[in-house]
């Protein structure tokens, strides 16, 4: 399921070699949702660690993002990790435009049988695919 989240950002960090078949950028989206603004750590993976090259930390900016979750087991005790692996990354000025205070999420309309709705009418689903990372070697 995909995911869009609107917002400033607030920091970009540099690539990082995880392993020698893997790579990942990560960066910080401010987001305002009600009283305080809130920081959310998004990751770019392999090929598209260059998504964020032509923006800079105060842009405002539109993500397109999956939600991911693994399970590791390490040293018999079950670790869980989740990120939010962005795909897209656009002008949030571009198409339409984003409120001046900040962020915003939105459900897409469902489609013929839609699983139960979600309360928090912020977050916004569609029903893109979600490509496989079998490719990739993390231990997770």
């Amino acid at each position: 399921m995909a995911y869009e989240a609107t917002g400033r950002l607030h920091e970009i960090f540099d690539e990082q070699q995880v392993s020698e078949k893997f790579r990942k950028r990560e960066f910080v989206l401010e987001v305002v949702d009600g009283q305080y603004p809130e920081h959310i750590k998004f990751q770019l993976v392999q090929d598209k660690t260059a998504l964020i090259d032509s923006y800079k930390v105060g842009d405002e900016v539109k993500i397109s993002f999956n939600l991911r979750g693994r399970g590791f087991n390490k040293n018999g005790q079950m670790l869980y990790f989740t990120n939010l692996e962005a795909w897209r990354i656009e002008s949030g000025a571009g198409g339409a435009s984003a409120p001046q205070g900040g962020g915003n999420y939105q459900q897409a309309a469902p489609r013929a049988a839609a699983p139960a709705q979600n309360q928090n009418p912020n977050l916004r689903a569609s029903a893109a695919p979600i490509t496989s990372d079998d490719d990739n070697d993390l231990p997770f």
